[in-house]
């Protein structure tokens, strides 16, 4: 009878617990950066082959518009991009200090094989090593955010809103 009760008292607990969702506290973020960085992510110890000259950086963030900037924003950083920071979990920005701290390798797995279940793709079959790795580069190399404007898509839907909103207040 004891463990029926205790285990009915778990139950409660948990339920009670368990129905307010809040933001993770700061160890529970230090806990969760950590596992990913060091145990989830893999590609740690694997150098970046393709060197960070300015033609390969540039080439990097030419497939990074393409590919990656309609969630992460031109520069990284998610400008423009209405719903980056509404996602669960976010579009985290690329210059943050915790995606930062991935060594290269780890930012090519993480391109290579996505990250489930958040948003992220994996692009093994879409873009080559070599572009996958000039990609890093540009990651590495992040310019001043919003410097490089908003993704074509989003620039269509700020113009038919400012559109719709002129039509408003002429009624």
């Amino acid at each position: 009878m004891k463990v029926i009760g205790s285990a009915l008292l778990a139950c409660a607990l948990m339920i009670v617990c368990g129905c307010g969702v809040s933001e993770p506290g700061k160890v529970e973020g230090k806990m969760m950066k950590t596992v990913k960085h060091k145990l989830t992510v893999g590609g740690k110890d694997v150098p970046n082959p393709i060197p960070a000259s300015a033609e390969n950086i540039a080439d990097g963030q030419e497939h990074f518009g393409h590919h990656c900037g309609i969630c992460h924003g031109l520069d990284g950083q998610g400008t423009g991009v209405p719903f980056a920071a509404k996602m669960s979990p976010p579009v985290p920005d690329l210059s943050s200090k915790d995606v930062q701290d991935y060594a290269d390798g780890q930012l090519k797995w993480v391109i290579e094989k996505g990250i489930d279940p958040s948003g992220m793709p994996a692009w093994k079959e879409i873009l080559s090593d070599e572009e996958m790795w000039k990609v890093v580069d540009f990651i590495r190399h992040l310019p001043t955010k919003g410097s490089l404007g908003i993704p074509d898509v989003y620039k269509e839907e700020q113009e038919q809103h400012k559109h719709m909103d002129g039509d408003k207040h002429h009624k």
